[in-house]
């Protein structure tokens, strides 16, 4: 099979790290976001470290496992996998997942899979995110494969094919697991839905018809549930500038402060659910539907199965109490943890600093983001 196709978006090959390390040792930037990550190292010692790594396995368990276990030991309460929805731990699966942290949902995934005697993911990421050329590289390094947006509309139909064929290459050939967003960006309000278009792309590579491609790659709804999104604040923020300022568009310094404000920022506990292989589901689907019912019930599918392995905790509880004004869950919750939660929202609306802050719609915006994975998960199950 000709791979060449791929070059351009895929991760890099283990004989070509040598170059791409000198290349990363020597940039500024690059010793800059590293000096900062790990401040009692002195560079030259880590770009030592660098060069010893032979293979993207080696890097990744030399310096990003233990930053990343570093990150959850410093900024949550407590990491958890439970995989045991899929038992077969030799199988390469496609993740699909909601989307919380721009760097964390896929980073905090893999140190758990390697905890429980299986291999990293490889991660489909944006291009919009790779910054600066030493982060494209990064992540590549990392065992990211790269995602290209901002193309005219043909192109990206040439692009999505692609990127499909490489994920099909990289399930069957490299029996190699991966992991994708459902949707493009972080769902701003917590309302996790499944965009027809991630899975429309899964399945324009591989062989058969629309079901039996989207089977040969066993795809995996997960769900991920974050205690607080540090990054809550600045999604509210952003609600009340859309409605307020004509044609808002973020910028790459908004990006960046997310990026930071995500690892950096407490998220309380975190736990990661896996829900069983849709296999069984795409099994007894009707193949002579119309593709977009096909795709719709699809996605409806993937957002049930996401929605009813949501982790609750007493802030979701909270949160749905006080914007309906009912006392409904207070079975969920002390009047401690209430108390707790309601300061915690006064803390993040107090971050925010935009002209005419609107307070009531914006601590309405940061109750809907707690609130709304509990709405799923009771419509779900």
């Amino acid at each position: 099979m000709d791979t060449t196709e791929f070059d351009e978006i895929r991760p890099y090959n283990d004989e070509e790290l040598p170059q791409i390390f000198e290349e990363l040792i020597a940039d500024p930037a690059f010793q800059k976001a590293a000096c900062s990550v790990m401040p009692n190292v002195p560079f030259e010692i880590l770009a030592q470290k660098i060069r010893t790594c032979k293979t993207k396995q080696d890097f990744q368990k030399t310096f990003c496992y233990g930053i990343l276990w570093k990150l959850s030991e410093n900024y949550t309460d407590g990491l958890s996998l439970d995989h045991t929805a899929l038992p077969d731990k030799k199988k390469a699966y496609v993740y699909i997942t909601n989307h919380r942290d721009i760097i964390l949902d896929s980073g905090f995934l893999s140190i758990l899979l390697v905890d429980q005697g299986m291999d990293t993911v490889e991660i489909a990421i944006g291009d919009n995110l790779l910054i600066y050329p030493w982060i494209k590289k990064f992540v590549r390094v990392n065992k990211s494969f790269i995602v290209q947006r901002t193309l005219t509309m043909r192109q990206m139909l040439e692009s999505s094919a692609r990127m499909s064929r490489y994920i099909h290459y990289t399930i069957l050939e490299k029996n190699q697991s991966v992991w994708i967003a459902q949707r493009e960006g972080r769902a701003k309000d917590s309302n996790d839905r499944t965009q027809d278009s991630v899975l429309k792309m899964l399945a324009m590579g591989g062989e058969g018809d629309m079901v039996d491609r989207l089977m040969e790659i066993n795809i995996a709804p997960m769900a991920i549930s974050y205690e607080y999104d540090p990054c809550d604040f600045l999604k509210a923020q952003e609600f009340q500038l859309k409605r307020d300022v004509e044609g808002y568009k973020k910028t790459i310094q908004d990006d960046l402060k997310s990026m930071e404000t995500g690892l950096f920022g407490f998220k309380g506990r975190v736990h990661f659910q896996a829900a069983p292989c849709i296999n069984d589901a795409l099994e007894e689907m009707d193949r002579d539907l119309p593709k977009t019912e096909l795709f719709a019930r699809l996605s409806s599918l993937m957002d049930k199965r996401i929605h009813a392995n949501y982790r609750l905790y007493p802030g979701n509880y909270v949160a749905h109490d006080v914007l309906s004004g009912t006392n409904e869950f207070a079975s969920h919750y002390t009047q401690e943890e209430k108390l707790h939660f309601e300061n915690y929202i006064e803390q993040q609306l107090g971050k925010i600093e935009i002209p005419n802050k609107d307070i009531p719609f914006l601590r309405e915006k940061l109750l809907m983001m707690y609130a709304n994975p509990l709405t799923n998960y009771l419509a779900a199950i």
